[in-house]
């Protein structure tokens, strides 16, 4: 079975999924994490993020994985190394949108995205897996927030291990510089012309502002229930 959920950056699909498919004993599978990986690809190795031939033949020819351990989160792989932390950084955020739009990276992560699905129960999350990589699934959720929260979110997920915590003014700048992030990110996201960020015609619409973890993922789980 594929669950599908789908959303902007900061609505809590990552999370959600995950305790989602801890509690029904899936797998998850953060798509996502797989277009930071070729980001990260490309910062390391120095490449025009405007040149999208290079950018392409990256996506190609590295190699993602998801390595998966019994009672441990899902890690992500570039070539042999775990770069799961390295990928949830600023400067990815900031690229990330600019590469995942390019047809031919899509397109390199759509076969690595099936194939990491092929024999599992999966809960998928992403911007375009209930449209483009799993039009069939069979529970689609279009995950939302306010834009304010979801910066919130980010920035309280990038320092939820500091030993030191920063300053409030830290913070607020902060804070600042990913609502404007994410509020370009949006607009890319969405008005991309290669698999947009838009919810599927059967996709349900939960707003999770206001709303607990918890009250999110026993909704979604009602949803699975109901349809299988």
């Amino acid at each position: 079975m594929i669950v599908a959920i789908d959303g902007p950056a900061g609505s809590g699909k990552s999370t959600i999924a995950g305790q989602l498919a801890a509690r029904l004993g899936f797998e998850k599978l953060d798509t996502g994490a797989m277009y930071r990986a070729v980001a990260l690809a490309a910062l390391e190795r120095a490449a025009d993020l405007d040149d999208e031939d290079i950018i392409d033949e990256l996506a190609r020819t590295v190699r993602i994985e998801v390595a998966r351990r019994a009672g441990e989160r899902a890690r992500v792989l570039l070539d042999g190394a775990d770069v799961t932390d390295a990928i949830r950084t600023p400067a990815i955020d900031a690229c990330v949108s600019k590469v995942s739009a390019y047809p031919g990276v899509r397109q390199a992560m759509l076969d690595v995205q099936r194939r990491a699905a092929e024999g599992h129960d999966i809960v998928a999350e992403g911007r375009d897996i209930g449209t483009v990589v799993f039009p069939a699934a069979e529970v689609k959720v279009f995950l939302t927030a306010d834009p304010a929260e979801r910066a919130r979110r980010r920035v309280a997920q990038r320092h939820e291990a500091d030993a030191v915590a920063p300053s409030d003014d830290e913070l607020a700048q902060e804070l600042q510089r990913t609502l404007d992030a994410i509020e370009r990110r949006d607009q890319l996201d969405s008005s991309r012309e290669v698999a947009p960020l838009v919810p599927a015609d059967d996709a349900v619409h939960i707003d999770s502002t206001a709303a607990s973890i918890d009250e999110v993922v026993a909704r979604i789980a009602d949803l699975i229930q109901e349809r299988r």
